[in-house]
């Protein structure tokens, strides 16, 4: 089993974060995982990625030209990978930021309202990448949702515990909306 995956949008949407907490709880799994973030200087309103590899065997490249799931949080981020997901594979993408949607009929598309839901029944859009990482997980189930929360604590610096609770409830927010 291996996962090939990809988390692009806009620095400052939580799309490294997304990644490293999936990353996380795979390896809490005792899988084996590769990360690999790719960012401009600016980091915030500048494009930013992360790949994300994930198997029961070594992964021998972090290095990926072709997706089984893609996780995009805005317009040219779905340009860009929208054709690189394989066939039969996951497309996830938000659906409030993104104004033209997936056009590929090979691929299971799933559309995500996560920042409107975010804003207005969580009351903070800084965890929509948390709704959106738990429908992925609904998904395709490559790590148990016990692993992620176990890896939200331990990622999560000290000071940010407090939130612990709202990141729970938008991980179960988006593995309700699918």
């Amino acid at each position: 089993m291996l996962q090939e995956m990809i988390f692009a949008g806009f620095g400052g949407q939580g799309v490294l974060s997304m990644g490293t907490l999936l990353a996380y709880a795979a390896m809490k799994e005792g899988k084996e995982v590769s990360w690999m973030p790719s960012y401009g200087p600016e980091m915030r309103g500048g494009t930013a990625n992360c790949i994300v590899n994930i198997s029961d065997q070594p992964i021998s490249s972090p290095i990926v030209s072709e997706y089984d799931v893609a996780v995009v949080l805005n317009q040219p981020s779905l340009k860009k990978f929208e054709s690189r997901v394989k066939k039969d594979g996951i497309l996830i993408w938000e659906s409030t930021n993104i104004k033209e949607p997936p056009t590929r009929t090979d691929i299971n598309v799933y559309g995500l309202p996560a920042i409107d839901k975010a804003t207005h029944e969580l009351k903070n859009v800084k965890v929509m990448n948390m709704i959106v990482l738990g429908a992925l997980v609904k998904i395709n189930k490559i790590v148990k949702k016990e692993s992620l929360l176990i890896a939200l604590r331990e990622t999560l610096p000290e000071r940010h515990h407090h939130l612990i609770p709202l990141n729970k409830k938008a991980i179960e927010m988006g593995m309700k909306l699918i």
